[in-house]
């Protein structure tokens, strides 16, 4: 059974699940969005969202704590650089997950995962205008 399980296994032993995540999360952080089926996306962004949080705190200590789950010295550089400091504003939520459609030898659902604040036509801060719509007062009535 399997009970208060909560993360997904996606089919492979720890080490190698391990190693997949921190080489996912690492290229995320770098390229700010990258393609994967479903299920490593949203067991990518259980493992990514707490490294960015983490990375709120910008002492020493931090910075070894998120190296060893990135394993990677340019990924965390780019994590602790400015650009990430409109990211690191958010109160949580760094990361979107779109579907992209179905893979065409397996049927494996894609998606798109990429840090939010990157994406410049999918920001959630457009600015809506809003527009007064009014109805016409004088309808003219065809009476013959």
């Amino acid at each position: 059974m399997n009970h208060r399980n909560k993360n997904n296994h996606l089919g492979r032993k720890r080490g190698h699940r391990k190693s997949l995540l921190s080489n996912m999360a690492s290229s995320l952080i770098k390229k700010k969005r990258i393609f994967t089926t479903l299920a490593k996306a949203k067991a990518l962004r259980k493992y990514v969202e707490p490294i960015i949080t983490k990375s709120k705190i910008n002492t020493i200590h931090s910075k070894r704590n998120i190296f060893s789950y990135l394993r990677d010295k340019t990924a965390v550089a780019e994590l602790f650089k400015n650009i990430f400091e409109k990211v690191r504003e958010r109160p949580g939520g760094y990361i979107r997950i779109i579907k992209t459609g179905f893979r065409f030898g397996d049927q494996a659902p894609l998606s798109l995962i990429e840090l939010v604040d990157f994406n410049k036509n999918y920001s959630s801060k457009k600015i809506i205008k809003s527009v007064r719509r009014s109805r016409k007062k004088n309808k003219k009535v065809n009476n013959e």
